[in-house]
């Protein structure tokens, strides 16, 4: 049977303790962020994609699991500019299968790589790679000046996926690496705060602006 045709209410799925993939365990998976405990999903089950089951809630998106927002980022990762669309959005754009195998090989080569659960591996990246504070542009007297503000914990963790998926579409453009190498690699470096990381160089650059714009 195929995972998609397994029908589990989501209180069965915990009682069993069926593992994601049927491989990864997310029981002793620990946010150690506070600000974005309840923020990252970590619900037991087969198969991470509930298909904008959550959709017409407010703030639907935390009840998605963080690797189906993550599978969403990939599908839609947005770009840095003109010149870097290709290279940030690249071809699978749409493809929730092909997204859904991509994702599926990351997590096994981050756990022969690192031999150890890699989806505390992702969690501790997102939150490695979530920015404190950001920069808005705010008006006074005719004239627009940058100011520092607090980020959002949801907003923290969608730029975190964001860039993680840049991260490794730009990798992986023109080159032999295949996306789940590079999309692994970015979250190591992100995992051990590694400026390689484009999640963690994007993170300091929009602290270094704030801390400038006090």
């Amino acid at each position: 049977m195929h995972l998609y045709e397994v029908k589990l209410k989501k209180e069965d799925v915990n009682s069993l303790g069926l593992p994601l993939f049927g491989e990864y365990d997310t029981r002793d998976v620990v946010v150690h962020d506070p600000g974005l405990r309840d923020y990252i999903s970590l619900d037991m089950h087969l198969v991470p994609r509930r298909a904008g089951r959550y959709a017409s809630l407010r703030f639907y998106h935390s009840k998605y699991h963080i690797l189906e927002r993550l599978m969403n980022k990939l599908q839609v990762t947005g770009h840095l500019s003109k010149s870097t669309h290709k290279r940030t959005s690249k071809s699978f754009t749409g493809k929730g299968i092909t997204l859904f195998n991509v994702v599926h090989h990351t997590l096994k080569y981050i756990e022969q790589t690192m031999t150890m659960n890699p989806i505390q591996v992702l969690v501790t990246a997102v939150e490695n790679g979530a920015p404190r504070e950001v920069i808005t542009t705010i008006e006074y007297g005719g004239a627009r000046y940058m100011q520092a503000v607090e980020c959002a914990p949801q907003k923290r963790v969608d730029m975190a996926l964001r860039h993680l998926a840049s991260g490794a579409y730009m990798k992986s453009f023109k080159s032999k690496k295949p996306l789940y190498k590079a999309l692994g690699d970015e979250i190591m470096q992100a995992y051990k705060i590694d400026q390689g990381s484009h999640a963690i160089s994007r993170k300091l650059e929009f602290e270094r602006q704030a801390d400038s714009s006090r």
